[in-house]
């Protein structure tokens, strides 16, 4: 299992992404990050978390990271969230489920042409 937490604040939100996807670090074993928009990017940051805890991972970068919008995930598989710049402009996703058919849609999309899908470290597709 996965989990994901987001925060949308009049002030930094730092802290609360990072306790908020900390609580969530139970569900997964495999990653874990966390993306922030600073007003002019994203600052991210994402680990595995295989064998230490998600607060050890990221307790000493969270001076670094600074936005009033961000997202926190811890997923079993891919690293994420993910970070896209694209002609509707810049924004972060993150994604918690099991897609089944994920190869018929892949077949489907490539057939028609009009996609593209980032691949995870392993060589299959990013779900996300």
């Amino acid at each position: 299992m996965s989990g994901f937490f987001g925060v949308v604040s009049k002030q930094d939100c730092v802290a609360d992404v990072f306790f908020g996807t900390d609580y969530h670090s139970h569900l997964g074993t495999s990653r874990g990050g966390m993306t922030f928009w600073g007003g002019d990017g994203f600052n991210s940051s994402i680990h595995n978390i295989e064998n230490t805890p998600f607060r050890a991972k990221f307790e000493a970068e969270l001076p670094k990271l600074k936005g009033k919008m961000g997202i926190g995930c811890i997923s079993d598989i891919e690293p994420q969230p993910l970070t896209v710049r694209s002609h509707l402009g810049q924004y972060a996703i993150s994604t918690v489920g099991k897609i089944n058919n994920w190869q018929e849609i892949a077949e489907k999309a490539f057939k028609n042409r009009y996609s593209h899908f980032l691949e995870t470290s392993k060589g299959v597709i990013n779900p996300t």
